[in-house]
């Protein structure tokens, strides 16, 4: 089958279809005509029912409703004013914490400075003067005992 005559076929197929339609489109003209109507009229009496409900809700609304929201937003705008600002509560622990590194780093400080649980000897100026280095070039370093 050609091209020309599948198109002839299609469309002689289509008008058939057309007239077969054409009584039925006849019957529900009328009928789409009055369920239109009937649309319009139902409409417009859900309209009279819903304005009522509408305006009773926005009464409850101001009256119940808005004085609590109104409430939590003038709370809330307490809370973020910044001249009524809460006290900071880490100022406390942080300068607990800080004073307790501070005696901690003193301990340490202390202890390096003992030796063997006892004060490091401390040169005196006149030992230093007549100390004589010893010839490996080393510091010598002498430890008082109480009994000297």
């Amino acid at each position: 089958m050609s091209p020309k005559k599948r198109t002839d076929a299609i469309r002689d197929s289509a008008r058939q279809a057309a007239a077969r339609l054409k009584p039925a489109a006849a019957r529900a003209k009328p009928l789409a005509r009055h369920t239109g109507a009937a649309a319009r009229r139902q409409l417009l009496r859900t309209r009279a029912w819903a304005a009522p409900q509408v305006e009773r809700s926005s009464q409850v609304l101001q009256e119940k409703v808005a004085p609590k929201v109104s409430e939590a937003l003038s709370s809330a705008a307490k809370k973020l004013d910044p001249s009524h600002a809460k006290k900071r509560r880490w100022r406390k622990p942080a300068g607990l914490a800080t004073l307790t590194a501070a005696g901690a780093a003193a301990a340490a400080f202390l202890r390096s400075k003992m030796k063997n649980g006892r004060p490091a000897a401390h040169a005196q100026p006149s030992d230093a003067m007549h100390a004589t280095p010893p010839p490996n070039g080393q510091q010598k370093t002498t430890v008082k005992t109480e009994a000297e």
